[in-house]
């Protein structure tokens, strides 16, 4: 794949050029691609052999040889895939887009029908659900396509998720550009992500360490056959869940020949290389340099990000029953501020107050999977780090120490080991296992909150405050789950439950397994052929984050009494399936939290923080808060039929949390109403539309406390909030709709994509958090004053400022995809 996006203006002549030189020399041939898939027992991961594979709507098809494997060559389009197989309930693929460039690579997983094998006269409409025995509700799943073809989602898995109940982003941040995701009402910390089965921490170019989030994804999305997105009843083997868990099931490179991709742009240049290694083993690579901070530039943004990442996956096949793959995962990044050509003086001197950024971190692990009898093990080893450095300078007045006002130096390390055992008797189905940790968090942490301020006398009136430690710490988590499943009344009703509680050798109270132990129920009864009623209650627990238990005062890890955060979830819901390929949702939900931590000099809870630039919780905190997230999903989702495709999804909840006061206030991320919606349609001669649409309810803010702003401006550079009124005024409500045009042509051995994409085609202006300052002189020398004398440390005598952020920032892309 070879993708070219260029800035909206300027476009360059020569790069044309080049494109049609190269449209031109390439020799058309036969407009045929390939399939390459295998099928698979779900229950105990082994090939089955005669399953036939067949185009819907068409007579074409194969079966699957003696390891599991097919084959099928078509002519270019897009097509739906159904495998069946006696004994075993039918499975469909959607819209998998064939061209002449790529073989594209198919698997399929079937669970055995004791309904069909029964020959019962009932046959139950699961083309197009996605829940399972374990996880009957909450969950959702986007192909590889519906992840490429997004409208604005720019091939990054943050945004694309967004269309998805219960899902909203920051929309508070400039541009709605982070990636930040809120599911349910619950803060982006919340959220466990998986990559073939290991733990990723970051999944994005600069996060906020303690929280996540950041302007663009890591993943590659080439690399991914499916997501998966679990907003609730957990299976018992994942930690950390409080409000999703995101499973990314990552291809295996090409068995049959080496096939690469590369795309290079204006925002970015990457190559992407796969293939055979031997007959045994297959590789894929990538790796991806931005150029994002130009296309900023060229559309007068002020946030310049730059970045580097790069990804690996290598599958050895040891025998028939023994799998070992290898998987790795990183980023650089570096990120600074930058002044648009219309700004204001105080606009520019805000941005200068904002920190350089510069990060790094990977994740790398081995995965051995083994057949069983009835079953199967996997055995994961893995180590992620990410290290975090942060530096403000009053005035942007970088490496003068004296005007010093944040450093943090913080790395995080995990070196981890899980164990599970997945087995099955009959109908009844059951898994097992554990996992060990061994995790270094370091930190060097300086943050000049007010310097101290002297009279004319030279007398100190106000002194100084600031917070500086040196911390380093290490210990050992660890945990155990099991889970079974069961199915009764001719498969009617599935039950599951499950059982886990994690340790860990810090805390005061981590070595008691009874503090977290999490118990879950859930349970899905078939109706009808068409309907089907699932509910679910759980206890999940999140370790408080590591910037909270490495936080050192006076030399003491004073948060050492923190307790795991618990929230407890009860849903039920409908699913509707009136056809094949379409699937109606309505679910209610309420999550409530308790041991939340809250900040001991502000009183407010770490989930009114937000997710700006920087850490999130560097200080004192107990775990003494609480909080609560109801609310009800409605989603509709048709795969391709007669060339259309899409989704709609409503969600409405209500967010809040306790401060110090007990009173439960409105928290961070409590928008109300999420509205998403997609819309896609395939004409002729390979052209193809796509239109999406997000809605978010006015994001909660605190206004200033202008008394303390005014005082300590000098030294922080930005406002200081009223937590008296913590978030009692409101953003406006943000809007975006993306549009996208494909245009595709095949040729012997490559394929191109033509596209155009745009964010924010309308223009919608959108509200961001408004900062406060003091008025800057015209020339932008100096501010100014109220007596025309020189401004005092204190403040007293400037002009402040509230500057209002609500521009509309259109990003529009020109881009071209070309596979070989």
């Amino acid at each position: 794949m070879f993708t070219l996006i260029f800035p909206p203006v300027r476009m360059k002549t020569p790069v044309l050029l080049l494109f049609f030189l190269f449209i031109s020399i390439v020799v058309a041939g036969q407009s045929t691609g390939t399939i390459l898939g295998t099928v698979k027992d779900k229950r105990t991961q082994e090939a089955l052999v005669g399953v036939t594979v067949q185009v819907e709507g068409t007579n074409q098809g194969t079966t699957t040889d003696t390891d599991g494997r097919f084959r099928l060559s078509l002519p270019v389009g897009s097509y739906n895939l159904k495998a069946t197989f006696v004994g075993y309930k039918a499975a469909s693929k959607f819209n998998i887009v064939l061209t002449s460039g790529n073989a594209q690579q198919i698997n399929f997983e079937l669970e055995e029908d004791a309904v069909q094998l029964a020959e019962a006269k009932v046959v139950f409409n699961r083309s197009i659900s996605v829940a399972s025995t374990e996880t009957p509700n909450s969950i959702q799943k986007l192909t590889t396509e519906e992840i490429k073809n997004n409208p604005g989602g720019n091939f990054d898995i943050s945004r694309v998720v967004q269309v998805l109940p219960g899902v909203g982003g920051t929309a508070g941040s400039v541009g709605g550009f982070r990636n930040d995701l809120i599911i349910r009402g619950g803060g982006p910390n919340e959220n466990v992500f998986y990559l073939d089965g290991i733990e990723i921490p970051v999944i994005n170019h600069f996060a906020t360490q303690g929280s996540s989030g950041g302007p663009t994804g890591i993943l590659n999305v080439s690399f991914i056959e499916d997501a998966t997105l679990s907003s609730s009843s957990f299976n018992a083997r994942y930690d950390n869940a409080l409000s999703s868990v995101l499973q990314f099931r990552q291809r295996e490179g090409n068995p049959e020949r080496v096939q690469g991709n590369i795309r290079v742009s204006s925002t970015e240049v990457a190559g992407t290389l796969e293939g055979p290694i031997s007959s045994k083993t297959t590789f894929l690579a990538s790796v991806r340099r931005s150029y994002l901070q130009f296309l900023f530039k060229a559309i007068d943004l002020p946030i310049r990000p730059n970045y580097w990442d790069f990804q690996y996956k290598v599958t050895h096949k040891i025998n028939k029953k023994t799998t070992l793959t290898a998987i790795g995962v990183g980023a650089i990044d570096e990120f600074t501020f930058a002044v648009p050509q219309e700004s204001s003086p105080e606009k520019e001197y805000v941005l200068r107050s904002n920190p350089t950024i510069n990060q790094w971190n990977y994740t790398t692990g081995f995965s051995l999977k083994r057949l069983l009898e009835n079953g199967f093990l996997n055995v994961s080893m893995s180590r992620n780090m990410f290290n975090n450095r942060l530096d403000r300078f009053e005035d942007n007045r970088q490496g003068d120490e004296r005007y010093r006002v944040l450093r943090s130096n913080s790395q995080e390390i995990e070196n981890k080991l899980r164990i599970d055992v997945n087995k099955f008797i009959g109908k009844w189905e059951y898994s097992y296992g554990a996992v060990l940790q061994y995790v270094k968090y370091n930190n060097d942490f300086f943050n000049l909150l007010r310097r101290e301020i002297k009279n004319a006398q030279g007398q100190i009136t106000q002194p100084g405050i600031q917070v500086a430690f040196n911390t380093a710490v290490d210990f050992f988590k660890y945990g155990a789950f099991a889970q079974v499943n069961r199915k009764l009344l001719n498969d009617r009703l599935n039950l599951s439950a499950g059982l886990r509680t994690d340790m860990n050798s810090f805390t005061m109270e981590g070595n008691n397994p009874l503090q977290t132990l999490s118990p879950r129920l859930s349970a899905g009864y078939q109706l009808s052929d068409k309907w089907r009623l699932n509910a679910s209650v759980g206890r999940y627990f999140k370790i408080p984050i590591y910037t909270v238990l490495g936080y050192r005062q006076d030399g003491n890890f004073i948060n050492r009494s923190n307790k795991y955060i618990r929230s407890d979830h009860v849903v039920a819901g409908l699913e509707f399936i009136p056809t094949p390929t379409t699937r109606i949702t309505l679910e209610g939900f309420s999550k409530v939290y308790n041991n939340y931590p809250i900040s001991v000099r502000d009183g407010i809870s770490l989930a009114n923080q937000g997710g700006n630039f920087g850490a999130i919780g560097n200080e004192a905190v107990t775990s003494t808060g609480k909080g609560r997230s109801r609310g009800v999903e409605f989603f509709v989702q048709q795969k391709l039929t007669r060339n259309f495709f899409g989704v709609l999804s409503y969600t409405y909840f209500k967010s809040e949390f306790t401060g110090k006061d007990g009173k439960y206030i409105a928290s961070a991320w409590d928008n109300r109403h999420l509205v998403s919606t997609q819309l896609g349609y395939k004409f002729k001669r390979g052209w193809e539309l796509g239109l999406k649409w997000l809605y978010q309810g006015g994001s909660p803010y605190t206004p200033f406390d202008l008394e303390a702003s005014r005082s300590r401006y000098l030294t922080t550079g930005v406002g200081i909030e009223d937590y008296a009124r913590l978030n009692s005024q409101r953003l406006k409500a943000f809007s975006r709709v993306d549009f996208r045009v494909d245009k595709k042509w095949n040729y012997k051995k490559a394929s191109i994509d033509l596209f155009f994409d745009f964010q924010n085609a309308l223009l919608t202006t959108n509200a961001a958090i408004p900062q406060y300052t003091f008025e800057r002189t015209a020339d932008n020398s100096g501010f100014k004053t109220t007596d025309g004398q020189a401004l005092r440390l204190d403040g007293s005598n400037a002009i402040p400022l509230i500057l209002t952020n609500e521009d509309a920032n259109f990003t529009p892309a020109l881009g071209l995809v070309i596979e070989f």
